[in-house]
């Protein structure tokens, strides 16, 4: 019997999966811990992946 199997999940083409960043500010904290931001993609809105477009989407008019 053979296994299911599901389709290969898209990469998005703006972070090519790597969809969340760590960026650091600068400097320290009073605890002296890196002080960061975590910026995500605005296409994927930070999954990785890019959405499936239908068979009409693609269409030419």
């Amino acid at each position: 019997m053979t296994h299911r199997t599901r389709p290969p999940s898209r990469i998005c083409p703006n972070c090519d999966g790597f969809a969340s960043a760590a960026i650091t500010l600068g400097g320290r904290d009073r605890n002296d811990h890196l002080r960061t931001v975590t910026a995500h993609c605005p296409a994927c809105h930070g999954t990785g992946t890019a959405r499936r477009s239908s068979a009409r989407e693609d269409a030419r008019v």
